[in-house]
């Protein structure tokens, strides 16, 4: 059969369905099972069946459509609110505007393999971003082994088989770290999760930094915190509580380093004079707090224009190279100098 003259007929045909069947699951009705929907959709796009035709009215001569998919909530990605994945949301959006494609978010949260493969063979878009890896790894590495449509936000990781676009987290907690070493703060905490992808890769670039300034690791400056300015200022006000001495704090975010300085406010000390605090991200909220928010910044928009083009262009060879955006340093009051 001769690509690009595919029919409704053979799609049919090809699995085993109805007419009315094929036209239902392009459609993407309710009546048709998934797995259905999976298979049809899928023959679609091998036998080049013109299916934009089915699918509902939208804007018009749009040149494709990105589908953005976030993994269940593990550490930070899932949230949708944070404000750091606005920005990056936002990165992505004015890249598939600039080259004429339409954007879309999925309901769906994928858990498992089978949560990726489903949100892949049946959505309608050209490709997919995925926004977190969560604990994905393995599952992703095994979609890369059939599908090169999609690209995933998040740390590059060992044997990594699939294209990902994230930044360079050790060297951005280094960084900070460095710095508050070099202002003299001599008990500095990193303050975050430990386990997730980057967070675990800025913590790592936190250890590296005290090693290399001869600070040494004290496990009780290890405090953990969610991705969430509540979770934040309970661990700081149970490290203050526990009567625990600290001068400096390296915050897995800038959400985070808003709730370590809100408890010390709570405490009566302050910011910079008594704890110098760093953030990460540098959220449009971080220069415009009390006092403004020393970060590391990531260009948010860069990130968006290479998942976009990384998706697009891809010469469908296997996986495009995963890319590290730059940090940036960004001194703010928060830190004192």
């Amino acid at each position: 059969m001769t690509k690009g003259a595919t029919r409704l007929e053979d799609l049919a045909r090809l699995a085993g369905v109805s007419i009315s069947t094929a036209s239902r699951a392009l459609n993407d009705s309710p009546a048709v099972n998934t797995r259905t929907k999976q298979l049809i959709w899928k023959l679609a796009r091998e036998m080049d069946y013109p299916f934009r035709r089915y699918m509902p009215a939208g804007p018009i001569g749009a040149e494709g459509t990105i589908a953005i998919v976030v993994p269940r909530p593990q550490g930070r990605e899932g949230r949708l609110s944070d404000p750091f994945f606005l920005e990056l949301l936002a990165g992505v959006g004015e890249a598939a505007r600039e080259r004429g494609c339409d954007l879309m978010i999925s309901h769906v949260a994928p858990t498992s393999f089978e949560d990726l493969s489903a949100a892949m063979t049946t959505s309608r878009a050209d490709g997919v971003i995925f926004l977190g890896q969560s604990w994905l790894h393995t599952a992703f590495n095994r979609l890369a082994e059939t599908e090169g449509r999609f690209v995933v936000w998040g740390a590059q990781l060992p044997d990594q088989a699939y294209c990902s676009v994230g930044s360079d987290n050790p060297l951005g907690a280094r960084r900070a770290t460095l710095h508050l070493a070099r202002l003299g703060r001599k008990r500095i905490v990193f303050l975050g999760d430990t386990e997730a992808p980057e967070a675990m890769q800025r913590h790592r670039g936190y250890l590296d930094a005290v090693e290399q300034f001869g600070l040494g690791v004290d496990p009780e400056l290890i405090v953990p915190a969610h991705f969430e300015v509540e979770s934040a200022e309970a661990s700081v006000d149970s490290l203050i509580q526990r009567g625990v001495k600290f001068d400096g704090v390296v915050a897995a975010s800038d959400l985070i380093a808003l709730g370590a300085i809100r408890a010390l406010q709570h405490a009566g000390l302050s910011t910079p004079r008594d704890v110098s605090v760093i953030g990460y991200d540098d959220v449009p909220f971080a220069r415009y707090s009390r006092p403004a928010l020393s970060t590391i910044s990531q260009d948010t928009a860069k990130a968006g224009r290479l998942m976009v083009s990384k998706l697009l262009d891809a010469s469908g060879q296997g996986a495009s190279r995963s890319e590290r955006v730059p940090t940036d340093l960004i001194i703010r009051e928060s830190c004192g100098g």
